[in-house]
């Protein structure tokens, strides 16, 4: 679902209390991006297409289709829609991750997807909760629970907007717990397709709702356990 066009784009967003905290920030983003150096290049899942049943009548055959269900995708390919073009990259398991917006208890740990993402749309999408990236972008052994948060890969700026015309690859992360997944499990991310609904009488403007599974990505899970407490390691040489 997206805004109404009445809504206005905030610019930058909150950040980080300050420069210390973005350091550490950039050191864990970082660290997301090695972890794509443990995932092989290619896994192979299944390319669903189209299901036909054969049934016969009384006085011939008759072939009827069936619809199709969600395509099966390989992370790093990508889905288009009319609302965005999404590309699951990777999937991490990491002690926290605070510069997205989520905090975690004793026992939990961070879930966290790399997408890219570009705004196929005329107006800006914001990404918070029931938006666009989070209403279009599920796990499939828990759908209903969106992003506990979602931040710019580059700068860690919290629930960005998403410009017309404009990639920028996100981060979104879910608070699970500690025993939840495990380093090389298969995650299955479900991409949600969504209609666009013209407002009239009681609401006016346009938005997107109605989220409908699509596609469904297998990713491998990488994880980088503290993430940036075990960076000066791999700097020095040592093993990650």
């Amino acid at each position: 679902m997206a805004a109404s066009q009445g809504d206005e784009p905030q610019q930058g967003g909150p950040r980080g209390p300050g420069e210390a905290r973005q350091t550490v920030s950039t050191r864990r983003f970082r660290w997301l991006r090695a972890a794509s150096d443990r995932v092989p290049t290619k896994w192979f899942a299944g390319i669903a297409t189209g299901v036909f049943l054969a049934a016969t009548a009384a006085f011939g055959g008759l072939a009827t289709a069936t619809e199709a269900g969600p395509v099966e995708l390989e992370a790093g390919e990508e889905h288009l829609n009319e609302q965005l073009a999404i590309t699951v990259q990777r999937a991490v398991l990491i002690d926290e991750l605070s510069e997205t917006g989520v905090t975690v208890e004793p026992g939990q740990r961070v879930l966290a997807l790399v997408v890219d993402a570009e705004n196929r749309w005329t107006e800006p999408l914001p990404t918070r909760r029931g938006y666009s990236l989070s209403s279009s972008i599920a796990l499939a052994d828990r759908p209903a629970e969106e992003p506990g948060g979602i931040a710019r890969f580059d700068d860690s700026t919290w629930s960005p907007w998403l410009q017309p015309g404009v990639p920028m690859t996100a981060v979104l992360a879910w608070v699970v717990d500690d025993d939840d997944y495990a380093d090389g499990d298969e995650l299955r991310v479900v991409l949600n397709d969504e209609s666009l609904y013209t407002g009239s009488f009681v609401t006016s403007g346009q938005s997107w709702d109605d989220p409908r599974p699509a596609a469904i990505v297998t990713v491998p899970i990488a994880d980088v356990g503290a993430g940036a407490d075990a960076e000066p390691q791999a700097e020095d040489g040592g093993e990650r």
